[in-house]
């Protein structure tokens, strides 16, 4: 039978469960964790709260985040704009013809921002590969990086001056 303080302890020790080392939010959370609530009186069952269950997504990369949150709170505050043109243009409001001006003109900048989280996310992209595609070009870029540095070590291994001694390499005459 489930008493308050067993539940307490049940749902803090859920809280406090600490993460695996190296997983970012957002990413696969492994096993699904199961909180109870005592059951209603009588009853002697327990019920479930809520159940963890991993993101189906990965989480955005932060220059795209960045300007994702920017196109919407800037798309947001067009709606409003449009919506109290509206409204003054109900009213017959002298302030109806300045705010429907000003809601073009904010339509433009909406139209910007929303390009701009298309263009920060290709960017990203370019720059950074796409994970899950096997023939990405930076992953291949990146293999060419590699080579071209080994290729530049092993020039440099050869090439440089090295002291030499007599008979280097020779077995040692007796």
């Amino acid at each position: 039978m489930n008493t308050k303080s067993d539940t307490r302890t049940a749902s803090k020790a859920a809280r406090k469960a600490p993460a695996k080392a190296g997983e970012e939010a957002g990413a696969e959370a492994g096993p699904e964790v199961e909180v109870e609530l005592p059951a209603p009186r009588g009853t002697g069952l327990a019920r479930r709260l809520w159940v963890e269950e991993p993101a189906i997504r990965r989480r955005m990369p932060d220059p795209v985040r960045t300007s994702a949150v920017r196109a919407v709170i800037i798309a947001a505050l067009t709606l409003m704009q449009a919506t109290v043109a509206f409204f003054c243009t109900l009213a017959g409001s002298w302030l109806a013809f300045p705010m429907v001006l000003s809601s073009v003109g904010s339509t433009v900048v909406a139209t910007w921002g929303v390009l701009d989280v298309w263009v920060t996310r290709q960017v990203w992209n370019q720059r950074n590969g796409v994970v899950s595609v096997p023939s990405s070009t930076a992953r291949q870029l990146r293999r060419e990086r590699r080579r071209a540095r080994r290729v530049a070590r092993a020039a440099e291994r050869d090439g440089a001056a090295r002291i030499r001694r007599r008979g280097a390499g020779k077995l040692s005459e007796a």
